[in-house]
């Protein structure tokens, strides 16, 4: 790279732990990632998974300690739980979380030109919607402190892993498997976190990446990649209400770059199957392939 430092291994990296917002007496934590060294590095403003409302900054660990030793910032964040707090509340913080990261590039070794914005499942989904809608007053609308710069949440590359890109069709998914003959678990859970979170269907069409590019809304297309498993009926189904021959990773990729983005769209061996967490031990070289797309974007 010219632009930042990206190397093969640094091994070495400290973690520290750093309080980005607060809404009233409730503290969100960034947990940071950062090679040992000068820098400037790239850094990627991670989004964690857990249909909106599971989860916390240590759950997609293995990633970030793997981004942190080999040359990347890695800004695990804690958000705003659907569980408490619906769309867009985490929304609205991740979009401050990009601009806070940009006031404090200095220190987090990076540069405001550098950030990029990465997800797992409905963390892919949200670092998206952000990345594409930056500058949307409600998405943007808590202030940095007085007196700083005006940054936006523009941001230089997205990185996604088995998003859901379109809940309102993954919500219909879901409806559709539980009222079929001998219905699997899974599709009582997704559809309370999905209400929890979203409220109505509505608020689904509408914070929605896929149908956003559909309905041919000005947005930004940074460029992107989604890494996809295998096996994986909760990410990669055909959406039966839509047109379009492919899945939903192909629909959206079309979409993308209709649109003008740059998007890949890569498979990796490992099987995601329904009713488990994803062991991201066993990813197979997906994150040296993260690293490689984070020092090319």
């Amino acid at each position: 790279m010219t632009t930042a430092v990206l190397e093969g291994k640094t091994a070495d990296f400290d973690v520290d732990e750093v309080e980005y917002l607060r809404h009233g007496d409730k503290s969100l934590l960034a947990r940071i990632y950062k090679p040992r060294g000068a820098g400037p590095y790239p850094a990627m403003v991670e989004c964690h998974g857990g249909a909106w409302c599971q989860s916390d900054r240590f759950t997609e660990r293995l990633r970030h300690e793997y981004m942190a030793s080999h040359g990347i910032v890695s800004i695990a964040l804690d958000f705003r739980s659907g569980n408490e707090d619906p769309y867009p509340a985490s929304v609205q913080d991740i979009n401050y979380a990009v601009r806070w990261a940009k006031l404090n590039a200095g220190a987090l070794k990076t540069r405001a030109d550098l950030i990029g914005l990465s997800g797992q499942s409905s963390g892919g989904h949200l670092a998206m919607l952000v990345a594409m809608r930056p500058r949307d007053p409600r998405y943007a609308a808590i202030a940095l402190p007085a007196g700083s710069p005006g940054h936006d949440a523009s941001v230089r590359c997205v990185v996604m892993t088995w998003p859901v890109i379109n809940p309102l069709s993954r919500y219909r998914h879901a409806r559709r498997a539980l009222a079929a003959a001998n219905p699997p678990d899974w599709p009582k859970s997704i559809m309370a976190r999905q209400d929890s979170y979203w409220l109505s269907e509505a608020n689904m069409e509408e914070g929605n990446p896929m149908l956003a590019l559909e309905r041919g809304e000005p947005v930004l297309t940074p460029p992107a990649v989604w890494f996809q498993g295998r096996d994986d009926t909760l990410h990669d189904y055909k959406d039966t209400e839509s047109s379009f021959d492919g899945n939903e990773p192909q629909r959206f990729c079309a979409n993308y770059a209709k649109a003008g983005g740059s998007i890949a769209l890569e498979y990796i061996g490992m099987s995601r199957g329904v009713g488990h967490a994803p062991d991201l031990s066993k990813t197979g070289d997906m994150f040296d392939r993260m690293v490689a797309f984070i020092g090319t974007a």
